[in-house]
């Protein structure tokens, strides 16, 4: 079945708070974690400022010993499952800068997590930060610190390291979050050439200037980086998929052929957006997120509670249908 979602407004980075929120102050150097590059100081966006003040070292043991593990924990734990936040590749926590204070406004608790090799951890004692150990750090941050089934978002490479986690660790995940995912590349491909300044601006190479960040991707990219594509079909957890209309970076078609081989999701588009919808249009991703945390699947969304969406989101599985759906020729109705 195709559903048609009525419009709402769609805004962008200039992310608006709501009445009860307390106005961005100015934040000074002693206001951020002296873990971090002196260089934040430089940095003039205030939400990227405000996140920044906001991360903190957590140590995580797993099987490669024991690191201080950069994130942004939440400022109050819920009943609900929590959401966890990861980011693409090379990038850190700081891309979520004007979409995780909205989920908190919403009343979900929100941490966003740096991938082990990526972000600013304290990697001074370098592990190896291939998938594997990617995937077992992230399992012990789990089962330290949030110890329930979360909500996991990741875009871009982040799906894939989503998809890897969900596959192997089925019990520390309630549902999934896809954004312009990048998970039918095999291996590191042209990672590389994402848009990093997009995503970021003036913070985008910040994490670079901590010493270990050279050795930590370097690693990554010749361990040979993640394969997901068989793993696909092996996801069970309901999955929101999200894609920017304008993504020049991973085809829309891609998406809906991601779609179809999942066996319990959704797909919604964002009019024109890029790569990086929880950067270019946070209050539409992050409306998104929350619509389909606190919503049975069994329930039509209601028209004035979603984004704007300029093509038809697909809400039923390809392979339950009768007619080969156009783009990826599974079945459809």
């Amino acid at each position: 079945m195709l559903t048609f979602i009525s419009p709402i407004p769609i805004g962008g980075p200039n992310v608006k708070c709501s009445k009860n929120s307390n106005p961005l102050r100015i934040l000074s150097a002693h206001d951020f974690p002296d873990f971090l590059p002196k260089q934040i100081d430089k940095v003039k966006d205030l939400y990227a400022r405000k996140m920044a003040s906001r991360i903190e070292r957590i140590p995580v043991n797993f099987s490669k010993g024991c690191v201080m593990s950069s994130c942004v924990k939440p400022k109050e734990q819920k009943e609900a499952n929590p959401v966890v936040l990861l980011h693409g590749f090379d990038s850190t926590c700081l891309e979520w800068r004007y979409t995780l204070p909205l989920l908190e406004e919403a009343g979900l608790e929100t941490w966003a997590v740096d991938v082990l090799g990526w972000g600013f951890s304290d990697l001074g004692r370098l592990p190896s930060c291939d998938v594997a150990s990617k995937r077992d750090h992230l399992y012990q941050l789990w089962s330290t610190y949030i110890k329930r089934p979360m909500v996991l978002v990741g875009p871009s490479l982040g799906s894939a390291v989503a998809i890897d986690f969900s596959v192997h660790y089925p019990e520390a995940v309630d549902r999934l979050v896809l954004i312009d995912a990048s998970v039918y590349a095999e291996g590191t491909g042209n990672l590389a050439k994402l848009p990093k300044a997009l995503a970021y601006a003036a913070i985008g190479r910040l994490h670079c200037l901590l010493p270990w960040w050279e050795d930590a991707t370097v690693n990554f990219m010749i361990s040979g980086g993640y394969n997901v594509i068989d793993q696909i079909k092996h996801v069970k957890h309901k999955t929101l998929i999200i894609w920017g209309e304008d993504d020049q970076i991973i085809d829309y078609k891609l998406g809906v052929r991601l779609y179809c081989e999942l066996q319990n999701a959704t797909l919604r588009q964002i009019p024109k957006c890029g790569h990086i919808p929880h950067v270019q249009n946070p209050d539409v991703v992050s409306r998104l997120i929350v619509e389909f945390v606190q919503s049975d699947r069994s329930q039509r969304p209601k028209p004035d509670s979603v984004s704007t969406i300029s093509v038809p989101v697909i809400t039923s599985t390809c392979t339950s249908r009768y007619v080969a759906h156009p783009i990826c020729g599974n079945l459809t109705s």
